[in-house]
């Protein structure tokens, strides 16, 4: 009895934009990484537009010449979804405000909240500060008022406001409707495991 191979897989790998990303963010140019590797800026091209397929010996070349472990290139990208209804509840200590954290658990880059916020729910009387470097606010539906020590400052639908994370302030929302809002922190603050 012969033995019964399995089919290669029909979908080839969509190497290209892995070797552009690599490529640009090392800031070399293609002509640069033709002259370093011997290959043809055309060639280079065709790899990068997924029109044509490299050898391994090829492969091994290009990832010499940026840097790059060959395995990065057959790496499954670390994408997580977090659905609304799944994301966790969190209290900042905001006032009629339902905050849940968007960004995955023990995400350490940045963090991402959203806040559905009723008329008049606010972030305390009190001016506070967030241990992150840079916080953004955007404002999706609403408006928000942002108060710092020397002013206020009002966020609309559509707008966003980015500070210092360190800069002492609290919010309200602005009128009569509710307001729905996303918050930016970077790097994040907490891991929300707990």
């Amino acid at each position: 009895m012969r033995p019964i191979h399995p089919d290669a897989d029909e979908s080839s790998i969509a190497l290209g934009a892995k070797l552009r990303s690599a490529r640009t963010a090392q800031g070399m140019s293609l002509s640069q990484v033709a002259a370093t590797s011997g290959l043809s800026k055309g060639f280079l091209s065709r790899l990068e537009r997924d029109e044509t397929s490299p050898s391994v010996a090829t492969l091994v070349q290009l990832c010499q010449v940026l840097s790059l472990p060959v395995g990065a290139l057959f790496e499954e990208p670390d994408v997580q979804l977090v659905q609304w209804a799944d994301a966790p509840r969190i209290n900042l200590g905001g006032v009629g405000a339902d905050e849940r954290m968007l960004s995955p658990r023990g995400q350490e880059q940045l963090q991402v909240l959203r806040s559905e916020l009723e008329p008049g729910a606010h972030g305390g009387s009190e001016l506070y500060t967030i241990s992150c470097e840079v916080e953004v606010l955007h404002v999706v539906a609403g408006a928000v008022e942002v108060r710092f020590a020397d002013r206020t400052v009002l966020v609309g639908a559509g707008d966003a406001l980015t500070l210092p994370g360190r800069e002492p302030h609290t919010w309200r929302v602005a009128g009569d409707e509710r307001a729905v809002a996303i918050w930016v922190l970077a790097p994040a603050p907490w891991s929300g495991s707990a």
